[in-house]
């Protein structure tokens, strides 16, 4: 069952995202900030918060999943769900029921984040399909025909690649990260934004090229899915779909599968 009442618990590198689903919908989305040495405690009082200000209690969950590839908070989050929630969460791993085949070398090694949004695409929109993730990294995963997980690429975040370049670049300064008024830019700043942004669509658009020859399917569906995926989808034409939860409906319906 994928019931109402359910928490999923979606853990990455920069944010963590709690989702409360109701039965037909999320009843409550937030994020928090990803912090490594973060007690379980910390993070129940977090929760707390967040529910109480929908009106809701630990009482309004009746079972939890977590999705994490940060593993000391996966630690925590499993003994927040147990102390306060009083219910024995489900950890996404390689091993469990997502109703996908992970069709690569090295299963043990796929990140649950991955094995989250191909589950999801298969049930949502079905294979074939490329699944472009925009977050610390940038993921593009790969899901068959005939719904496999048969992997893909990783690329760094544009936040991150704007980060290392400031960081090593003496004069380069932080900057928005949106789109100049021209691709040729005439200052520093717009300079900076052109080859950030405009080089990060081409990026997007360049993968998405290659990875559709790799998979012998020039129709394969391509879904985006982070903060700044409506962003991207705005200045490419690669991009078919937003799934803003998408990695949050992947958790409930692998939650469904193995309850």
């Amino acid at each position: 069952m994928t019931g109402a009442g359910l928490l999923a618990i979606d853990v990455g590198n920069t944010n963590i995202h709690f989702g409360l689903w109701n039965g037909s919908s999320w009843q409550l989305s937030w994020r928090a900030r990803t912090i490594v040495d973060k007690m379980p405690d910390e993070y129940a009082v977090l929760l707390r918060n967040f529910l109480s200000s929908a009106g809701l209690t630990y009482e309004a969950v009746s079972g939890v999943i977590i999705g994490s590839v940060v593993p000391p908070l996966t630690l925590a989050m499993v003994e927040m769900a147990l102390r306060y929630i009083k219910t024995e969460p489900l950890v996404v791993t390689h091993q469990i029921n997502t109703g996908v085949k992970i069709d690569i070398e090295q299963p043990q090694q796929a990140g649950a984040d991955r094995i989250i949004n191909a589950a999801a695409v298969v049930a949502l929109y079905g294979g074939p399909a490329i699944v472009i993730d925009f977050g610390t990294a940038t993921t593009f995963d790969i899901v068959s025909r005939d719904g496999a997980y048969r992997g893909g690429a990783i690329s760094p975040g544009i936040a991150v690649a704007h980060d290392a370049l400031v960081s090593r670049a003496a004069r380069l300064h932080k900057v928005d990260l949106v789109p100049p008024p021209s691709a040729i830019g005439s200052n520093t700043i717009h300079a900076m934004q052109s080859g950030i942004f405009w080089g990060y669509v081409s990026l997007v658009e360049g993968l998405v090229v290659r990875l559709k020859a790799a998979m012998n399917e020039p129709d394969a569906k391509v879904i985006a899915t982070g903060g700044l995926s409506a962003l991207f989808q705005q200045h490419t034409t690669v991009i078919d779909t937003i799934a803003p939860e998408l990695t949050l409906d992947g958790l409930r319906i692998i939650y469904g599968l193995n309850r």
